[in-house]
């Protein structure tokens, strides 16, 4: 039922992340909207290096993808509790409407925990959580970090801020 995607499944993962951004209120455009395809020209590229990133699918015969998540490690500065400084980031959870409330998403982050645990050196996994998905994740012994998350969109400063 879960399998670990390949390249050829740049497109669906590009489908199910289109569904997941609009039901969290973003504007997606329509089929041929610009970012559609960049994102699915970085889903191929990060599905070709299995090495930090990796996305797990569940491919119904009828349906074909009807779920995905994805993951990749990133390289920070050691500490005490990391000595390789690697993190890794779970992203790109979405179950196709029509599929949901089958534990397809449960079985995707298990693979996809599993595939960090087994085949990476992280030691810590981050995600963001939408009111939908954080009962899921906190299943999955997901909590909330000791220190909250900020986050500064470089468009939105006002011009006196800039340099």
């Amino acid at each position: 039922m879960v399998r670990r995607a390949v390249v050829a499944d740049a497109g669906a993962l590009t489908r199910l992340r289109a569904l997941m951004l609009e039901a969290m209120g973003a504007p997606v455009g329509d089929q041929d909207a610009e970012w559609r395809k960049a994102a699915e020209a970085w889903f191929a590229e990060r599905l070709a290096d299995t090495g930090g990133f990796a996305a797990f699918v569940v491919d119904e015969p009828d349906s074909g993808v009807v779920c995905g998540a994805a993951g990749m490690c990133d390289r920070r500065a050691p500490g005490p509790s990391n000595l390789t400084g690697t993190q890794g980031h779970v992203f790109n959870i979405s179950t196709d409407p029509r599929h949901r409330r089958r534990g397809h998403a449960r079985a995707c982050l298990e693979a996809l925990l599993a595939w960090f645990r087994d085949e990476t050196d992280a030691k810590v996994i981050n995600l963001n959580a939408t009111g939908d998905g954080a009962d899921l994740y906190r299943a999955a012994g997901f909590v909330a970090p000791r220190f909250p998350a900020l986050q500064l969109r470089i468009a939105e400063l006002p011009p006196t801020s800039r340099p």
